[in-house]
């Protein structure tokens, strides 16, 4: 398979998206399939995880010649006691590292909660790890992209839930590696959204854009995402959007979905390029 002329130089898959394939296995079909980018997930590189270890990780992703917008994924700030909000910024510390090794321009933050905190302290606590990490983003090169998720995992997964809370956070720190990861799947739903990415845009905070879509009878929290297409977003609308107020980064899709992944992973790849096509906005 390889419909690399119909593919624009900036579409990137998260590895996730085809959670059944390996590392050597992502690179490969992506890059016979003329996929420009592949933003890697974490699994793929922690031999913990079953993943292949950072140095081998890191060359295979260069000699494939893709590019890397992102790692995936960093952050869970809050925590109970200072030892567990400074065992997170360390951990930080080692993705920052890693990014830099695989050559990804940002590490993506799911800035986690704690059952029964406050939002408000969780979202200070999180301000306070991103600002330990200032140093470390500035000498490792790698973007720090908060992503907002959307409420339904605001108990224990995110307790930054809008574009609003994101540019809240990155006002507060105003560094230059700070900014926001713009997810569809969890900002559709929020009034003020537009007006947020059009002021992500104006304060160069927009890094990240992902892509999939949200199934009206949603069976399950994590695993049931939908592919452009299946659902209710209006995708072409906001790439059409993102594109307009001069975002120029990956157009990055990340699908979790158990009936995809349970699919032949070829022909759903091939499916995901066809929707891809069809949900890109005309120039």
């Amino acid at each position: 398979m390889n419909i690399s002329s119909r593919i624009p130089p900036k579409i990137a898959i998260h590895s996730f998206t085809n959670k059944p394939w390996n590392l050597a296995e992502c690179l490969d079909r992506y890059q016979k399939a003329g996929v420009p980018g592949i933003s890697v997930w974490r699994n793929l590189i922690d031999p913990a995880e079953g993943g292949v270890g950072l140095e081998e990780a890191a060359k295979r992703i260069h000699d494939s010649g893709l590019s890397v917008p992102a790692l995936v994924r960093g952050g869970f700030f809050p925590g109970t006691t200072a030892e567990a909000r400074q065992n997170a910024i360390d951990l930080n510390r080692q993705y920052l590292d890693e990014a830099r090794a695989i050559g990804a321009e940002m590490v993506v933050l799911v800035v986690g909660a704690v059952p029964g905190q406050a939002l408000a302290e969780s979202r200070k606590q999180v301000c306070d790890g991103i600002a330990a990490l200032l140093p470390h983003a500035d000498a490792t090169g790698v973007k720090l992209a908060i992503e907002p998720l959307h409420p339904m995992y605001a108990a224990d997964k995110s307790c930054v839930n809008r574009m609003a809370e994101a540019r809240e956070i990155c006002e507060a720190l105003g560094h230059a590696k700070v900014g926001i990861a713009a997810d569809v799947y969890h900002i559709w739903w929020d009034p003020d959204v537009e007006a947020e990415l059009r002021l992500s845009a104006k304060q160069n905070t927009l890094f990240g854009f992902h892509i999939c879509d949200w199934r009206v009878q949603t069976r399950h929290l994590l695993t049931d995402r939908g592919l452009m297409g299946d659902g209710c977003i209006d995708v072409s609308g906001f790439r059409r959007l993102v594109n307009e107020i001069g975002f120029e980064g990956f157009h990055e899709i990340e699908v979790f979905s158990e009936d995809y992944w349970a699919r032949d992973q070829d022909e759903y790849l091939a499916l995901i390029l066809e929707r891809e096509e069809a949900c890109r906005p005309a120039n």
